[in-house]
């Protein structure tokens, strides 16, 4: 006969083993904790910190100064107090080497309190922390407290370095580090991209920085509380309008359940608290319900944040009564949130969701809160937690300040771009420093000068005329003195973005915001307009203009006109209905392109350079070429666009153009950027990192990925050389690129990435290849595919060589012919012309 009270026991053992599994403490693989210059080990709540002076192999310095600080100077409210009565302090480069036990990610913290020790005031300290691939702090501000700084890196080498390096003849200090291991799952690779609203994929390879994390309607979570020893602040004074929201405390009802949030997500004292509506006018509320609870912080410009927000109803008396939207900034985050559904229809259980913003152009991140416009019988609205992490840049650095991507050693080969750039960069910046300095007050005596002019000015020279192809031109050609004629009215550009709406924003850039709009005439278009904030200003704006509207051709976006009321710096170009090449190749989550489509693109965008290449009398460098700035149109045909930092070839008695270093990292010219020295080549260089992205579809700088494989370009190269590029293609290219079509495209590239530019070829040259590259993968050809394709026009091309049987054909007709007809030869095959006129020797 079956025992009931033995199956009881059993079923509710397994009812509970989720709920132990929930509350199991976390043992990290790695968990290294560090008390910096003590002599001793610390003990700090139940967590014991070793000395860096008993662990000598973990650290290579060139001086051993090791400080300490009255125990008086040190609060004994803070938890962490003991790990402040010490430092070590760094004159030079200096080393932490941690050996992994288990890749993944891992918190990385650091503790600081400056104080005065011998003759070092370490409140006047100034250096660099880092990783072998991520700038972690770069001129850090100090407080007067003591503070402490915490990342999320996702380690994939078998050891950690962190180097600490002083700045300006100052000295470097750090109170305790730790270097622990993080759940797995803790970071997932997905979350919501607001803006645009998709799907942002590969957050998992990311390295954050935790600005703010917060504990609304609650008190002060410790480190000693949280079982990842995390520290939760107060939402008080953060709050914009404290007396509209009402804290609220339930810890009891959070119910951890199988497959949902865990104690290591955020523990109950975070999911067991809130922050609600307020609509008790008795405690300063607001009856009327069509309000939002927001909580403003500060955040630094430039980057993006990852924004997790952690909800649990424990203000419900029943399933499906709360419903609430949640913004960030002026953003939908979710609509009509309903967590009884979130929560498989339990009260009560954790929800968080996590949301990635655009590239922050202020200072202020504003998160809120507010009641459902559809279920108005409960208006109510809830938040129980925030974490703002910060998100790596495109050069692997978390702060603005780093002037590189990789604060490591750099290997001393001649082929490291990564370290070249670098040095050089910082050698650039401090040279510009100094030159500001020196001419900031000119400039704002310039500044002033214009504004006192009329607001409307003429960005294009009065004597020259030029052709413009919009519906304010025409296309014809016009003096520059009637550009009032591209003017297009602010009123009209408002209109047409919806009064700039958010949600309308397709990208954001340097100079600033891009919007969809739409002119009066149904003309869809896309909007920039200037960010007074922006780092590039005027010149970029006017440089834009002059640019564009000299140029008129198929591969080039077209200018539509521009706005500069009310001190506005507004360009309106003709829309590009599929984006950028870049958004199509990785992160978007967009169809993946075909070999062929892939080929079309890069033989359009090459057909756009080498006529601003050639086009006129002066060539034109485009000085910014990437993948971000190739547009692609509702065919997917390519558009080269974005001239804020172009400039104007070199004279006929001239070789280059000597100008300060400007584009973008991981793109750019090593030779540029040693001599300064601006030609034609620099954009064939960009180019070629274009080539290597187009195949391998992966970023050109990735800080992510072990330091060999870094940079996109020295590690295709390396491959390229082994006669092994078909290894790093884009998986879903596997299998569908002809040999002899991959090995003319790798060819081509790395004649581009030639070190010295009198080596690499001509936008024509690279343009005849790609075309060439595009009938090897199309058609079979005849004989031996090793041999050179110069040796097999005749085979491919018939046309070129009765093209040239004309005798009457002149070189001197032939370059005429190449000036003033080559805008209107983009839709024929260019080798039919390209493989024989345009030849470097010849430019």
């Amino acid at each position: 006969m079956m025992d009931w009270r033995k199956l009881g026991l059993v079923i509710c053992a397994l009812n509970l083993l989720p709920l132990v599994c929930f509350c199991a403490t976390f043992v990290p693989a790695d968990n290294y904790l560090i008390d910096c210059g003590s002599t001793t080990p610390t003990s700090v709540g139940n967590r014991n910190f070793t000395s860096d002076t008993l662990s000598k192999k973990l650290l290579t310095t060139q001086r051993e100064i090791l400080a300490s600080t009255s125990a008086n100077s040190v609060s004994s409210k803070d938890d962490e107090a003991p790990l402040y009565k010490t430092a070590r302090v760094f004159t030079g480069s200096s080393k932490y080497t941690f050996p992994i036990n288990q890749k993944g990610r891992h918190w990385i913290r650091f503790y600081f309190f400056p104080f005065i020790y011998d003759k070092y005031n370490l409140n006047a300290a100034k250096f660099v922390v880092s990783t072998q691939t991520i700038v972690l702090i770069s001129g850090l501000t100090m407080q007067k407290n003591p503070f402490m700084k915490e990342y999320s890196i996702n380690v994939t080498t078998d050891i950690l370095e962190i180097t600490f390096r002083p700045l300006d003849s100052s000295v470097a200090f750090v109170n305790a580090i730790e270097v622990v291991s993080v759940p797995d799952d803790l970071i997932a690779d997905d979350a919501l991209n607001l803006n645009p609203s998709m799907t942002y994929s590969g957050l998992g390879t990311q390295a954050l920085e935790t600005v703010w994390r917060v504990n609304m309607g609650g008190p002060v979570v410790t480190s000693g509380v949280d079982p990842l020893q995390r520290t939760w602040v107060t939402d008080q004074k953060f709050l914009r309008t404290s007396n509209l929201a009402n804290d609220v405390s339930n810890i009891p009802a959070v119910k951890y359940t199988f497959g949902g949030p865990t104690q290591f997500t955020a523990p109950p004292s975070v999911y067991g608290t809130a922050a609600e509506m307020n609509t008790n006018t008795s405690t300063g509320g607001d009856t009327n319900i069509n309000f939002n609870v927001t909580w403003q912080f500060d955040v630094e410009p430039g980057f993006q944040y990852l924004v997790r927000a952690h909800f649990c109803d424990i203000v419900s008396k029943a399933l499906n009564l709360l419903y609430f939207n949640v913004y960030i900034d002026s953003m939908a985050a979710a609509k009509e949130l309903d967590l009884s559904s979130k929560g498989n229809n339990v009260l009560g259980v954790p929800y968080f969701t996590d949301l990635v913003t655009p590239i922050a152009d202020s200072n202020k991140l504003n998160v809120s809160i507010g009641p459902s416009t559809s279920y108005k019988d409960n208006p109510n609205a809830i938040l129980n937690g925030l974490e703002i992490m910060k998100m790596n840049n495109s050069i692997g650095s978390l702060s603005a300040n780093a002037a590189s991507g990789a604060g490591g050693d750099s290997s001393g080969s001649s082929s490291s771009h990564v370290g070249l750039i670098a040095g050089v960069s910082v050698g650039v910046v401090s040279a510009v420093v100094l030159a500001g300095v020196c001419c900031i007050l000119c400039r704002k005596r310039r500044r002033l000068a214009q504004q006192r002019q009329s607001k409307t000015w003429i960005p294009l020279s009065v004597n020259d005329t030029h052709t413009m192809g919009s519906k304010y031109s025409n296309g014809t050609t016009i003096s520059a003195a009637s550009n009032f004629e591209y003017r297009v009215p602010f009123a009209e550009v408002k209109e047409g973005t919806n009064n700039f709406d958010e949600s309308w924003v397709i990208g954001v850039g340097g100079f600033g915001k891009v919007y969809k709009g739409e002119l009066r005439d149904g003309r869809k278009v896309a909007v920039k307009r200037g960010n007074p904030l922006s780092q590039q200003g005027i010149a970029e704006f006017r440089t834009e203009i002059e640019m564009l509207s000299q140029f008129r051709h198929r591969h080039l976006v077209s200018l539509i006109g521009y706005c500069d009321e009310n001190n506005e710096m507004i360009l309106i170009y003709e829309y590009m209905e599929n984006g950028t090449l870049k958004s199509h190749l990785y992160g978007s989550g967009l169809p993946s392109l075909s070999w062929k489509q892939r080929l079309e693109i890069c033989i359009g965008s090459a057909r756009g350079l080498h006529y601003l290449h050639t086009g006129y009398a002066k060539a034109v460098i485009h000085r910014d070429v990437k993948s971000a700035n190739i547009l692609l149109d509702e065919n997917l045909m390519a558009k080269v666009a974005d001239f804020g930092l172009s400039k104007t070839g070199p004279e006929l008695d001239q070789t280059h153009v000597s100008t300060a270093v400007k584009g973008s990292f991981g793109y750019l010219d090593p030779e540029y950027f040693r001599r300064q020295q601006l030609t034609e080549k620099s954009d064939v260089y960009s180019f070629g990192v274009v080539l290597f992205e187009v195949l391998c579809a992966r970023p050109v700088i990735d800080p992510s990925l072990p330091r060999e494989k870094v940079n996109l370009a020295e590690w295709a190269m390396k491959f390229l050389k082994k006669g092994q590029l078909q290894q790093i293609i884009d998986t879903a290219l596997a299998g569908k690129i002809k040999p002899e079509s991959l090995r003319k495209f790798g060819e081509t590239a790395e004649k581009c990435l030639a070190d010295y530019g009198v080596d690499r070829p001509s936008m024509g040259d690279v343009l005849w290849n790609l075309e060439y590259a595009l009938q090897l993968q199309e058609a079979e050809v005849q004989g031996d595919p090793e041999e050179n394709s110069t040796n097999m026009i005749g085979e491919l091309s018939p046309q070129v060589n009765n093209f040239h049987q004309d005798a009457n054909v002149s070189s001197a007709s032939a370059v005429q012919f190449e000036t003033s007809t080559v805008d209107d030869l983009s839709g024929v095959s260019m080798s039919r012309v390209f493989s024989q006129l345009v030849k470097s020797e010849g430019r």
